[in-house]
């Protein structure tokens, strides 16, 4: 077995305004140190552009109608005081959700052990009709309903431990009783959700609040206190992660104090949750993460992980 690696070029082509955090220099980051010789034996892989019915497992056809409306011939245009899409925005977003799909495919049809999808825009933010935070479509919950719904799995697991709560995956699974979603985040922080008290309409939600300046010891007993117990109670068939690494204590937007070495040990302990109950099958996903000395080491961390895990 192998892990996966999905990216696509398409994702550089989402541009925005000089001085903007989420910019195209992330993803090359990325890229440039998953070029050391230690990544070598990664399973690089293309997939095709996610077709609009992906997107319409969690959007309605009205609000992809509007986002496409909004790509510019030229220039750039803002969606909202985070959010700008420029002429090849529309096709980074399916390109990305494509990369995204195709590596939960090749876990689900054992051609893999383990994937990471290294894409941009990012997802997490994207609520069921409205783009935020840099996000306009949410890619991880469209991969969680794909899993149920295509894969048949009855339980789904989405762990998200970017430093902004994932307000959008948790709107578009809300509903959703086969899907187990956490999210650990600094509070207070923009978008202000994601207190304790917001569990979804099926008990489903587990929100974990992470005061400024929260270092990894910290982080390490609170996900061993209460984010792994509750995904062994859950017991998924999958387990899906927001990978999102501006907990880093070098970000620019936030002011958690994660290093790469907090990164690894969660991105093990999921890891170990999944082989407890899902055969192992683990997909990640970039989210956040600003500073890009730390995101590409972070990153590294992360996906050495999963290559020791699928080896």
């Amino acid at each position: 077995m192998s892990t996966a690696f999905f990216t696509d070029p398409a994702c550089l082509t989402h541009l925005t305004p000089n001085g903007h955090p989420e910019r195209a220099e992330r993803l090359r980051a990325i890229l440039s140190a998953l070029e050391a010789p230690e990544f070598a034996a990664l399973d690089r892989r293309v997939a095709p552009p996610a077709p609009e019915s992906e997107l319409r497992r969690c959007h309605p056809q009205a609000y992809l109608d509007q986002i496409r409306a909004a790509v510019p011939a030229e220039g750039i245009v803002q969606l909202d005081p985070d959010t700008w899409v420029s002429p090849g925005s529309w096709q980074a977003a399916l390109s990305g959700l494509g990369a995204l799909i195709g590596a939960l495919d090749v876990v689900m049809a054992g051609e893999a052990a383990n994937a990471f999808a290294a894409i941009r825009p990012p997802g997490h933010h994207a609520e069921t009709a409205r783009p935020m935070g840099f996000c306009l479509f949410g890619n991880i919950a469209i991969a969680a309903k794909r899993a149920l719904d295509h894969h048949g799995l009855s339980r789904v697991a989405v762990v998200d431990f970017d430093v902004h709560h994932g307000n959008g995956t948790q709107d578009l699974l809300w509903n959703e009783a086969r899907c187990l979603f956490v999210s650990s985040h600094q509070m207070p922080l923009w978008p202000g959700t994601g207190a304790a008290d917001e569990v979804g309409a099926h008990g489903t939600v587990l929100n974990v609040p992470l005061a400024p300046g929260t270092d990894g010891a910290a982080f390490r007993e609170i996900y061993e206190a209460q984010v792994f117990p509750r995904l062994d109670d859950f017991a998924p068939e999958l387990v899906l992660i927001s990978a999102g690494f501006d907990a880093h204590v070098a970000d620019p937007l936030a002011q958690l104090a994660l290093r790469e070495e907090d990164f690894d040990w969660v991105t093990r302990r999921l890891c170990d949750i999944a082989e407890r109950h899902a055969k192992g099958r683990v997909v990640s996903v970039l989210e956040g993460g600003y500073d890009l000395e730390a995101l590409a080491a972070s990153c590294a961390a992360h996906v050495r992980v999963l290559m020791e895990r699928g080896a």
